[in-house]
């Protein structure tokens, strides 16, 4: 039987945040869990970053009228 406090924090969790899962080459995952964690991340918050970073960009060259 689960704890009580894994129970809370699986349904806050499903309430709280949306779950993405990302697929990747063999030995990716290494690299890029290497590479989050030089630069202080999990690779959570690195695949975060990078997402939100490359949206801005995005929407930049959009206003732009970069982006076709």
């Amino acid at each position: 039987m689960a704890k009580p406090q894994t129970v809370a924090s699986n349904k806050y969790n499903a309430k709280a945040y949306d779950s993405l899962r990302i697929v990747v080459k063999k030995g990716q995952k290494d690299v890029i869990q290497a590479h989050a964690a030089a630069m202080g991340e999990s690779i959570n918050g690195f695949v975060n970053r990078a997402i939100s970073e490359q949206m801005q960009r995005d929407q930049e060259a959009a206003s732009a009228g970069e982006v076709q």
